[in-house]
């Protein structure tokens, strides 16, 4: 509460509204998820190469813009780990939607650059993944799939490397990704423990 004084000398106590923000990580987990099996179709040669810009609607809504709204949302639960990682990989998603649309309607093409930003992005991954040994077993999984698909992307844009590996690194982290989302979802309306996440890697001794 912040007591405040009028003109006249009368105080008047202010008391702030606190809002409850919903969990928004499920949005997030089905957002990647998405993205990630529709990237994994491409690398896998599930669908033409023709029609890749079919894909960009999905990444630039799901990846991207689902992450985004999630990693906002945290912020507001003050929730540094989702509020940086789903902002971050929302920027990746917007990044990937942008270049391939700059590839296929505009005849350039793409260069180590991309190669170079996806090292930055594998950086920040690495690090989150770090981190997830402190949340909990799925949420490491999850990033270790998608640390191992961003390190096989880098060399197939910069030597032409096969991205099926990248493709089949994508499609886990699909699945593992939809497995978190049900998680969270279900156990938080049930109120009890449906699916479980699995407790922390990775519990550091705090100091006195």
């Amino acid at each position: 509460m912040v007591e405040k004084k009028t003109k006249n000398d009368e105080a008047v106590v202010i008391t702030p509204i606190s809002v409850v923000v919903a969990d928004p990580a499920p949005l997030g987990l089905i957002g990647l998820a998405v993205a990630a099996l529709v990237l994994a179709s491409a690398d896998l040669g599930l669908v033409s190469a023709s029609t890749k810009s079919i894909m960009i609607p999905w990444v630039l809504f799901f990846g991207a813009t689902a992450q985004l709204i999630a990693g906002s949302m945290e912020f507001k639960r003050n929730n540094i780990f989702g509020a940086t990682v789903f902002t971050t990989y929302a920027m990746t998603m917007y990044s990937i939607a942008l270049t391939l649309f700059i590839i296929l309607f505009t005849g350039v093409k793409i260069d180590a650059y991309y190669a170079y930003g996806l090292i930055g992005v594998l950086v920040f991954s690495l690090i989150a993944t770090v981190a997830t040994l402190m949340l909990n077993k799925t949420f490491f999984a999850i990033l270790v799939v998608v640390d191992l698909a961003v390190a096989s992307l880098i060399p197939h844009y910069l030597v032409g490397f096969s991205p099926v590996f990248a493709g089949f690194f994508l499609l886990c982290t699909s699945a593992f990704s939809f497995y978190a989302a049900a998680a969270i979802l279900l156990n938080t309306i049930s109120g009890r423990v449906i699916l479980p996440l699995g407790k922390a890697l990775w519990s550091p001794a705090k100091k006195e």
